[in-house]
């Protein structure tokens, strides 16, 4: 049985090589066609489709193949042009937008942020609970220690000093995470030369 006629009654082997004889010439010419390197490999992968669909309309006697899959190649790259040309047309035809804002620095802020707030939710976690209270209460929703003291139901004094208990815990792992902070810098620097001098002499 001819290529042809086992290509016309479905034989995928038969189809494989014929797509190994023909992708090449068949981006070739998709290449001369369009002048893109991506509109050309879109125009391949459309032909195979559209002749594996066109297969039964194939005569099972003649010669080569390939005027039929160049002339599907033909009529895909058309196809394909018009299609890029309609959507240009419309493109055009749209309103004019206003500039899209750039939100790269506002993206880096909240990013900023997020990383701010883990941190801080990891440092007042550390903290007791009544201390967690008062710190809550006088630095955040900005009451007075007295306020702060009867929202809480105990003396004035207490507040002080658990407030200031506070602040000392958190400003010793403010300290230290800084200190952790600029050791990782050191580290990244150092190793960072070591690359490049290992890099420089191999």
């Amino acid at each position: 049985m001819s290529l042809r006629a086992r290509i016309r009654d479905g034989d995928a082997e038969a189809f494989e090589a014929l797509f190994e004889e023909m992708a090449r010439p068949v981006f070739s010419h998709a290449l001369r066609l369009t002048g893109n390197w991506s509109a050309a490999e879109d125009v391949l992968s459309l032909t195979f489709l559209e002749a594996w669909r066109l297969r039964d309309r194939l005569d099972a006697d003649g010669g080569s193949l390939r005027p039929w899959v160049l002339g599907i190649a033909t009529n895909v790259a058309r196809n394909l042009r018009r299609a890029a040309r309609r959507y240009d047309d419309a493109l055009a035809r749209m309103p004019r937008g206003h500039p899209v804002p750039d939100f790269t620095d506002e993206l880096i802020d909240r990013i900023h942020a997020a990383e701010r707030l883990a941190a801080i939710q990891e440092a007042f976690g550390s903290l007791r609970r009544q201390e967690q209270e008062v710190f809550a209460l006088c630095v955040w929703s900005e009451l007075d220690h007295a306020e702060a003291a009867q929202a809480l139901g105990v003396a004035v004094g207490t507040v002080r000093s658990r407030l200031s208990r506070a602040r000392k815990k958190l400003e010793k792992l403010a300290a230290e995470r800084q200190r952790a902070s600029v050791r990782r810098q050191v580290k990244g620097d150092h190793d960072s030369v070591v690359r490049s001098v290992r890099e420089e002499n191999p």
